[in-house]
């Protein structure tokens, strides 16, 4: 998945200014105890990061 892919899967999610917190904020027990910013950051693969993200939150199918 492309980081591009990625982000716009977030703001369908959870709307622009609501998914730049949730990525700043949220620490996500899959990511290692990090937030989505730290993980990218880190140089996890958006797929991997995005993966987390629908564990830990109630993502819709058609994103999945």
């Amino acid at each position: 998945m492309r980081l591009t892919v990625f982000w716009e899967r977030m703001n369908e999610q959870f709307g622009k200014g609501y998914a730049e917190s949730v990525a700043k904020d949220h620490v996500i027990a899959e990511l290692g105890g990090r937030t989505i910013e730290q993980a990218l950051a880190d140089g996890e693969p958006a797929k991997k990061v995005w993966q987390a993200v629908v564990a830990t939150f109630d993502v819709p199918s058609r994103l999945q």
